[in-house]
């Protein structure tokens, strides 16, 4: 049944769920944005991982991998990735974006496949990010009044948090046996700890010691969306439709998120959209496509 499934036409139940998943995940960077207003960011990661493990951790069964695995990805993507995110969107990146620049951890993870993995890079992968890396050249090379006013820095840890995302992509790759619900909590409880000493590095016990003392509702708010909307919501459904329907049909879906994430910002937090920041997110989002799709063109099944 699940076979044949995978292989006919895609139920609307899925198709519903998967464009539910990615407005959460783009409503996201809006949330995050909330969410570093109040507390500083490094500790929000450090938080949301930790509520995100525990008492989750207690009830979700341990994905069948060696611990060192689950620990590089928890790392990666904890303090790789959203260390870095959290960061550059305090100090000023835009959330809708940083949801564009974010989709370009695809390009990272074709290319770490390729250098650790032996995955060859096809002429269509090579376009997709050559267009792409123009879209980025436009946002780097743009004028202060466009772009959102991203700087070299903020344009950086951006790629920076892509990277890390990429890196986590590369070690579950290599644990294939591993549910990605059990793999996210599990995980979850390797980032919390350098999260918080970063934090007292960089952001200081007394800006810290403030946030928490005079936590608002709106925080609150903030990290509970990201640890049970966000992360295990997300991540728990997007487990069962890729295991039901496969990864290859319901992968693509992701690429909603920018937009979610672009409309949420406009609407919530009246982030403007100038016309180099539509040139930029186009070739960027273009390189995309062509990264994901343009392998079908041509082959018997897309006749």
């Amino acid at each position: 049944m699940r076979a044949r499934d995978s292989q006919g036409k895609l139920p609307g139940s899925a198709i519903g769920a998967a464009v539910l998943i990615a407005a959460v995940w783009g409503f996201n960077f809006v949330v995050i944005k909330v969410g570093v207003s109040g507390m500083p960011p490094l500790m929000l990661a450090a938080l949301r991982f930790f509520f995100s493990a525990l008492p989750a951790a207690f009830f979700v069964k341990k994905p069948e991998a060696p611990m060192w695995k689950v620990a590089a990805y928890g790392l990666l993507l904890g303090v790789g990735e959203f260390g870095f995110l959290f960061t550059a969107m305090k100090l000023g990146a835009p959330s809708g974006l940083s949801s564009i620049l974010l989709q370009s951890q695809a390009f990272f993870t074709a290319i770490l496949a390729a250098l650790f993995l032996g995955e060859k890079l096809r002429p269509h992968n090579v376009v997709g990010m050559a267009i792409a890396a123009a879209g980025l050249a436009v946002f780097a090379f743009a004028s202060s009044g466009g772009a959102g006013g991203m700087s070299p820095l903020l344009l950086s840890m951006i790629a920076l948090a892509a990277l890390g995302w990429a890196g986590a992509n590369i070690v579950a790759r290599k644990m294939p046996g591993a549910n990605a619900l059990g793999l996210m909590v599990w995980s979850s409880l390797f980032s919390p700890l350098p999260l918080a000493a970063l934090s007292f590095v960089f952001e200081g016990y007394r800006a810290i010691g403030a946030a928490i003392s005079g936590i608002s509702a709106l925080t609150i708010g903030a990290l509970a969306y990201l640890v049970l909307f966000s992360t295990l919501l997300g991540y728990g459904l997007w487990n069962r439709l890729i295991m039901s329907h496969g990864a290859g049909r319901i992968a693509p879906f992701s690429l909603m998120v920018p937009i979610f994430g672009l409309a949420s910002a406009s609407l919530v937090l009246g982030e403007s959209f100038g016309l180099v920041d539509a040139i930029g997110a186009t070739f960027v989002l273009g390189g995309l496509l062509v990264h994901v799709f343009g392998g079908r063109i041509g082959s018997p099944s897309s006749r």
